[in-house]
């Protein structure tokens, strides 16, 4: 196929948007934010995404421009659309993938489950809040959040008092007593063509997601039906095009409650390289071009993945691959070109197969040759 896919963002989702378009016969250009980034392979160009003139010059010639973020501001989104580039998804559905209270305000509106949630704009309505739920509540900047960052539990208003003074309104949500947290990803065409994966569970430490196993356990029936039925919802509700990862909460009441939103390629959704017909790197190419979608189904009964979280900084994690491919020759090892950091997200391993238990180990001491 002659098309062509710009991605705005050099990270690890751009990086593994390569092998994808290759295989499909894709020309695939990246927009990285300097030299060297994760998607330098396919690096075409290097500029600010928040350069009107930079983004729109690597713009040129491109079918459909996507995203390795969501940060791009609107006005230059704005201006992509203005001068004819196709966009997907597009800057009406992306503000609520960018903005958290935006995000709430509309799942609200769509009838969406969602926790207790409201904006507030000082510390006395952050109290006000706290008391009447619970005597605790979780506070996330509305902008630029991930990862746990822009995150915090707080019990008074004044433990935020720097953020309301940085930033001003402030999303106030419920501290959601939950059993597990969840992810749900689906794909979506313009011509309304929409799949879904297997329901995962993720496993999250300091605010980072470690492990993801697909498909989630015990989730076969309602629970399954429902958080797809909730993606699907908001995917065709928020017109979405590509790739939707939703994060919820199973809560202890056995309720499902969606936590957050990603419009692309999602850390939950990496175990689909191996562990589907169709990954959601591909799958979000053939989406954002309005190409027919590829099947969802695993390949094996169960797929973990564990992320590869740092290791000591600027070591090489060369020797520690070729030790971690002589230990596990049935993971699958993916590294991401990025420099060693504590706590930074440098690779994941993957597995599959049908004993569950032994995966897991397999897949967390791959990891470990990798990280400790």
């Amino acid at each position: 196929m002659t098309f062509t896919v710009g991605v705005i963002g050099g990270g690890q989702l751009a990086r593994m948007m390569v092998p994808p378009a290759i295989a499909l016969g894709l020309s695939i250009r990246v927009l990285a934010e300097n030299e060297g980034s994760s998607a330098d392979i396919a690096a075409t160009a290097v500029g600010d995404y928040r350069n009107v003139e930079d983004v729109l010059r690597f713009a040129r010639g491109v079918d459909v421009v996507t995203f390795d973020h969501e940060h791009v501001p609107q006005p230059v989104l704005r201006a992509l659309v203005d001068a004819g580039v196709v966009v997907r998804p597009g800057p009406d559905a992306l503000q609520f993938a960018q903005d958290k209270i935006l995000m709430r305000r509309r799942l609200s509106e769509l009838g969406m489950p969602v926790p207790v949630w409201a904006a507030v704009s000082s510390a006395e309505q952050l109290d006000a809040f706290i008391a009447e739920n619970g005597g605790a509540a979780v506070v996330k900047t509305p902008r630029g959040g991930y990862d746990g960052k822009g995150v915090r539990v707080v019990r008074s208003g004044a433990e935020a008092a720097d953020w309301f003074e940085a930033v001003g309104e402030l999303l106030a949500e419920e501290l959601v007593d939950f059993r597990r947290e969840l992810a749900q990803s689906v794909a979506r065409r313009p011509s309304g063509e929409i799949v879904a994966w297997p329901v995962v569970e993720s496993v999250q430490r300091d605010g980072v997601c470690a492990e993801v196993i697909a498909p989630a356990p015990r989730s076969a029936g309602r629970l399954a039906d429902v958080a797809e039925s909730v993606a699907v919802a908001i995917a065709e509700g928020l017109d979405v095009t590509g790739v939707l990862a939703v994060e919820m909460f199973e809560t202890t009441d056995d309720r499902l409650l969606i936590n957050e939103l990603a419009m692309r390629p999602h850390n939950s959704g990496h175990w689909t390289i191996e562990g589907s017909t169709t990954s959601q790197f591909e799958q979000h190419l053939r989406a954002v071009l309005d190409l027919p979608l590829g099947a969802t189904g695993g390949r094996e009964p169960w797929t973990v993945m564990v992320n590869v979280l740092g290791g000591p900084a600027g070591e090489s994690l060369d020797a520690r691959f070729v030790s971690a491919m002589a230990e596990h020759p049935m993971v699958k090892l993916h590294g991401y070109g990025k420099e060693s950091r504590p706590g930074r997200k440098v690779g994941h391993v993957t597995v599959a197969g049908d004993d569950l238990d032994d995966l897991v180990y397999q897949a967390r001491a791959a990891a470990a040759h990798l990280a400790d």
